[in-house]
């Protein structure tokens, strides 16, 4: 008689907000193509429930997680063990089981550079890069563009303390040239920018109306412009600069890529990536 198995392994993902984050209709519709017994569950946890919940997901058995919003930096000091490149960039996305431990790694950055390496057919080596925002999703967009050659990283940001230290942490850690600029007014872009990479939360829903106070009049022709945020995939910046006739990189792609990464992590299988693609677009009506 064939063993009967009627129980599930267990990935989520923490944040907050959560409930309008998609990461889950491609994970499911990768453990369906597979055939796999996994789940994966979207968990509403606030900041100061954030130590329960990763004791809790450790009780229930959980193979690994996804951390967003605003829990990136913050679980790192509740995991077992960080691998180098999320030391490195000073933020977790995905925490994977290895035996009972819990290792923290950073997907977000990779994910980024396969998608603008291949989605937008542009190579950051010896490019002059703006880059919004300093927490998370910037610290692994940031280092890896620094590790792929990236000429000048210029890092702007409301809050200063946090924008100067990623920019000092830039310079130290890596070979690029690192700046910080206080986002305190519209920020100007000049035409000497390669790419801008919106890595705040601005446009997220349900703000979906809101936009980055940037001014693209004096963009180059070529600028790349691209949006983190995968929730609308049509951000109003990625619209702006469309209509602008700029080159553009949805938050779609870094959320494949860095979830395939993620799915063979816990599952130890190639990810069905046109499945997972697939999902997405159908899920947004692309």
């Amino acid at each position: 008689m064939a063993e009967v198995n009627y129980r599930h392994e267990l990935v989520g993902a923490f944040g907050d907000p959560i409930d309008e984050n998609p990461t889950g209709i491609m994970m499911e519709a990768a453990f369906e193509a597979l055939n796999l017994p996994w789940r994966y569950q979207l968990l509403h946890v606030v900041e100061e429930a954030l130590p329960d919940a990763v004791r809790g997901v450790r009780a229930l058995g959980f193979q690994g997680f996804n951390c967003t919003i605003p829990h990136k930096v913050a679980v790192m000091r509740h995991l077992d063990d960080i691998a180098p490149d999320a030391r490195l960039i000073g933020a977790v996305n995905t925490v994977r089981r290895e035996g009972n431990a819990f290792i923290g790694e950073n997907t977000d950055g990779k994910g980024f550079l396969r998608g603008i390496r291949e989605d937008a057919g542009l190579d950051p080596a010896g490019k002059r890069i703006v880059v919004l925002g300093a927490g998370g999703a910037s610290r692994a967009v940031t280092v890896e563009l620094a590790l792929a050659g990236a000429a000048e990283l210029i890092v702007v940001n409301r809050t200063v303390q946090r924008g100067q230290q990623l920019a000092q942490h830039l310079n130290d850690k890596t070979d690029t040239t690192a700046r910080f600029r206080p986002w305190s007014e519209t920020l100007v872009i000049p035409n000497d920018v390669d790419v801008l990479v919106n890595a705040t939360s601005i446009g997220l829903y349900p703000d979906v109306d809101a936009m980055p106070d940037v001014d693209l009049s004096h963009a180059r022709d070529d600028m790349l412009v691209c949006d983190a945020i995968p929730n609308p995939p049509e951000t109003p910046l990625i619209k702006t600069a469309a209509a602008r006739g700029l080159p553009t990189l949805n938050g779609l792609s870094m959320l494949v890529y860095q979830g395939v990464t993620a799915f063979k992590m816990w599952t130890g299988q190639d990810p069905p990536e046109d499945v997972m693609k697939s999902a997405l677009q159908q899920a947004f009506g692309l």
